[in-house]
């Protein structure tokens, strides 16, 4: 026996790797000073920080992956992988600065590795972050076949006293939703379950009231904010930011609020996506339930002055946010989310 015949083929990883190598370098930056193939990438920090904090972050797209597998499309899942980890880092005001990925295969085939990588490489464009290395494994009989599964780890930067924590919101703040693009990353187990489960539908059903395939609706690219936050961080407008990922509004706005504040959000202030809408119907789910699963149409959360509230809408309709709604504000209490009016 040789590594081929027990499942490895050398040759096709050097393929996917060969042609992974050259959507990383176009992402590259002045500050990367190893090209692809390197044991570890390295990458300058570079002049003109004060007092640099790394803020770094590690995240996956969960089942979202399994509706790639039906529609056999692979690139958006790259871009929500890179644009999750950009939103996640954001919340602290920090600034992108490279990006690795992990690939794990049964068996890896360049094909679909390049179309990954290639939504990853897009991403990293976008929001002017460098990849500079990865790891793409094959791993036979651990997945199933056709299946993969991925990985992203992100570092980025922000000057100590720039760091956004949510410790200087107070009651009276003003509490600003951007829109989500969809389920994000999150929530599709559930999303699945009654779709795919329940509904019997196939990734290419049409869905009249989403105008759109069942499958084209959930593989919809997690959005970064990084564009419309990044001229809030720079005036000092921000005290606190939410990305409202896996647990909703209800788990992670508490988890910006200081001691003795709780978050009061309107939820009559937005109307959720009609993927929202429609889950909720079709698969009868509770409202409680909903908005502790889903974003609910609302993927970012900016808190600021209540003063300043009028100044921040206006600087995000400028930055091309062209919806932005007061959802709430902070109240006394303990940590948590109360939802009224």
């Amino acid at each position: 026996m040789d590594y081929k015949t027990s499942g490895v083929d050398i040759d096709a990883g050097n393929e996917a790797v060969r042609r992974i190598k050259g959507l990383a370098v176009r992402t590259f930056t002045p500050n990367v000073l190893a090209s692809i193939g390197s044991f570890g990438g390295l990458f300058r920090l570079g002049e003109g920080y004060r007092d640099p904090v790394l803020v770094a972050s590690a995240d996956g797209v969960g089942t979202k992956l399994k509706v790639a597998f039906m529609t056999g499309r692979h690139d958006t899942v790259g871009q929500c992988l890179v644009n999750h980890c950009v939103n996640d880092i954001l919340v602290q005001g920090a600034t992108p600065l490279f990006f690795l990925d992990y690939l794990a295969a049964g068996t890896l085939s360049p094909d679909v590795a390049a179309q990954v990588v290639e939504g990853v490489s897009a991403a990293c464009l976008e929001n002017g972050c460098a990849l500079i290395g990865g790891e793409t494994a094959e791993m036979p009989g651990f997945y199933a076949p056709g299946e993969y599964d991925m990985a992203g780890f992100i570092v980025g930067v922000v000057e100590r006293d720039r760091l956004i924590t949510g410790e200087r919101l107070r009651p009276g703040d003003a509490l600003l939703g951007l829109c989500s693009t969809g389920l994000h990353t999150n929530g599709y187990s559930l999303a699945r379950a009654i779709v795919f489960e329940k509904l019997g539908l196939q990734a290419d059903s049409p869905v009249e009231e989403l105008g759109c395939t069942i499958g084209e609706e959930l593989l919809r690219v997690h959005r970064s904010y990084l564009p419309a936050v990044r001229p809030l961080l720079e005036a000092g407008l921000v005290k606190g930011l939410a990305h409202i990922t896996g647990g909703g509004i209800t788990e992670n706005l508490p988890r910006i609020l200081p001691p003795g504040t709780a978050a009061l959000v309107d939820r009559s202030a937005w109307t959720p996506n009609a993927v929202f809408r429609y889950l909720r119907r079709v698969g009868g789910v509770p409202d409680d339930d909903m908005y502790r699963t889903f974003n609910m149409g609302i993927g970012m959360i900016v808190g600021c002055a209540q003063d300043d509230a009028e100044r921040v809408t206006v600087m995000l309709q400028a930055a091309g946010e062209t919806r932005v709604h007061r959802v709430g504000r902070i109240i006394e209490g303990e940590p948590g989310v109360v939802y009224g009016s």
